[in-house]
């Protein structure tokens, strides 16, 4: 199960120093995609999976453009979309967001963007941070040929760039469903604003994203 705390709470806060100091790479000058879906009439989905899908999610709601963000999960069977059986890392899920959003406001591939800068650690192989297994893993689950061929695209792009010191491990995956997660998973972070995982983990992402792109924030 995820969301121990094992690590000494200096370490923590080692972490998330680091994290807002410039462990990660310098956002400002983060690569865009070079290929874009174009915009389209209607709400489109996009669903990524990178650690704990409480962070994650509340990345992604702060963006223009961006309608609903609803955690959950992917990559496995519907009978074992639950949290106490995906913890098990055995069920072939990954923690995932669905993330609903209009095209002609925020493209896909800022999604990406933001998605690879700061939502998460796409060099982290079967864990994010202090949450270890698959359940855990970078993944995106592309919902057509085009999402695939942008998301492709973008990571050999950061590989060649040299964006990180690592090689980018994100998996590509058609999406074959989403499955929305326990209610007291919803909206997380907002609720918990305190809980000392949100505060050493998650809010220094919320940090990095308001610094790096305060033009792609709501109003």
């Amino acid at each position: 199960m995820k969301k121990t705390f094992g690590l000494h709470r200096a370490a923590y806060c080692t972490a998330a120093l680091l994290f807002l100091l410039g462990a990660a790479p310098a956002r400002a000058q983060f690569p865009d995609p070079p290929v874009d879906p174009p915009a389209g009439a209607g709400p489109r989905t996009a669903i990524f999976a990178g650690g704990c899908f409480w962070g994650v999610e509340a990345v992604f709601e702060r963006l223009k453009g961006v309608q609903e963000v609803v955690s959950g999960y992917s990559g496995g069977e519907a009978k074992t979309a639950h949290y106490e059986l995906v913890g098990t890392g055995r069920t072939g899920h990954a923690e995932s967001v669905r993330v609903i959003y209009d095209s002609a406001q925020v493209s896909y591939g800022t999604l990406l963007k933001v998605f690879f800068s700061v939502a998460h650690d796409p060099t982290q192989l079967d864990y994010q941070g202090p949450d270890h297994g698959t359940q855990y893993r970078s993944a995106i689950f592309y919902t057509d040929d085009s999402q695939r061929r942008v998301a492709e695209a973008y990571i050999r792009a950061l590989d060649k760039a040299g964006v990180y010191r690592d090689k980018i491990v994100t998996q590509l995956s058609p999406l074959k469903a989403f499955y929305p997660a326990e209610d007291y998973h919803q909206d997380y972070l907002r609720h918990n604003p305190r809980q000392p995982y949100i505060v050493m983990w998650d809010l220094p992402k919320i940090a990095a994203l308001e610094q790096a792109y305060p033009q792609l924030l709501r109003p």
